[in-house]
């Protein structure tokens, strides 16, 4: 997950100003609400909107706002309400937030496997799953149910109808959501990625929860509790003194499901063969930039090899640096990892 602008893109015109498909339709949803008779959600459909999904797409570059998968090839992509518009699975019988349901803020892309509930193959700790990964052993991972869906646990007071627009900050406020959104959170204060450069391992763990100018640990204190019980996962990682925000974030969307943690190792693999390279290639140019000659006259021979050394470093090092764009799947992972690799050449 990365963070990112909302206002990068305007906001689709389906949806804001009040003469819209958006306005009207949340007209008539304040109308169905208020009759207490109703049964059932009411219809939403003015989010599904084309210039809501073009809107989106530019804003995520055709990834998930969670995962950073890309969902444009041979992936449906959900168009997400971060607080949910038809109920609340913490909340029974709450009506969910149906008043967001056509609120641009409220929007987010997601592919399927984030945003439904399904059982998902996920890690149970870290020693169980490091070097044994691959599509034929996958000791360590158990089924748990994932998926954000209607899911929407707070820390806070929970809007049960809705607020005077002058009043909505507050009352967003006010939740204290244990979930995090790319648009509004730095997720880089909740989130961090294991990377091992010896032993490549594609998952995600919560940041610790740091006092003022305490040194970040060098390894990951804990992943979180192996449940879909909100209360359960957040009691575990306030004991092992890791973000609260960061251990829900990652089970309720599955940030650590099998397929997820395979595809970001399998990046993290590639970025360590450029690097190796990378290495290898420099440090030839080195040596045959001090190696002594036989003769003057092949100097100018030399410089030209080293001249093409140096220019395979240049593209490999623009390769890595490549992978770390917006618009590629897991740029916040390989943003860390390009980090880590660039503080062990210092």
């Amino acid at each position: 997950m990365r963070k990112v602008n909302r206002y990068d893109v305007a906001s689709p015109s389906s949806l804001a100003g009040l003469r819209t498909a958006g306005a009207r339709e949340l007209a008539r949803a304040r109308t169905y609400y208020a009759n207490p008779a109703r049964t059932k959600s009411y219809g939403f459909t003015a989010y599904k909107g084309d210039d809501v999904r073009h809107a989106l797409y530019a804003l995520f570059h055709g990834k998930c706002a969670y995962c950073e998968a890309r969902y444009e090839v041979g992936m449906p992509v959900d168009i997400e309400h971060f607080r949910p518009k038809g109920e609340v699975a913490e909340t029974p019988g709450h009506p969910g937030y149906w008043w967001l349901a056509g609120h641009w803020e409220n929007l987010l892309p997601s592919c399927i496997d984030c945003n439904r509930r399904r059982y998902q193959p996920t890690p149970a700790s870290l020693a169980s799953v490091s070097g044994v990964l691959d599509h034929q052993r996958v000791r360590g991972f158990r089924a748990i149910l994932t998926g954000k869906e209607s899911c929407f646990p707070i820390s806070g007071a929970r809007m049960a109808a809705e607020p005077l627009p002058a009043n909505l900050p507050a009352s967003i406020a006010a939740e204290s959501a244990l979930l995090i959104n790319p648009c509004s959170d730095d997720p880089e204060e909740h989130l961090r990625f294991y990377i091992d450069r010896q032993n490549p391992l594609g998952l995600v763990y919560p940041a610790p929860t740091l006092l003022p100018g305490q040194p970040r640990p060098a390894m990951p204190i804990a992943l979180p509790a192996l449940s879909d019980d909100v209360a359960a996962i957040e009691r575990a990682a306030q004991h092992a003194g890791v973000s609260v925000r960061g251990a829900v974030s990652i089970q309720i969307f599955g940030l650590n499901r099998l397929a997820l943690v395979q595809e970001r190792t399998r990046i993290l693999r590639r970025l360590d063969v450029l690097a190796t390279l990378l290495v290898d290639v420099a440090g030839a140019a080195d040596t045959l930039e001090l190696l002594p000659l036989a003769a003057a006259a092949d100097e100018p021979a030399r410089q030209r090899s080293v001249a093409k050394l140096r220019a395979v470093t240049a593209r490999l090092l623009s390769e890595i640096k490549a992978m770390a764009q917006p618009d590629e799947p897991f740029a916040s992972m390989v943003s860390a990892w390009i980090r880590t690799f660039a503080a062990e050449l210092i």
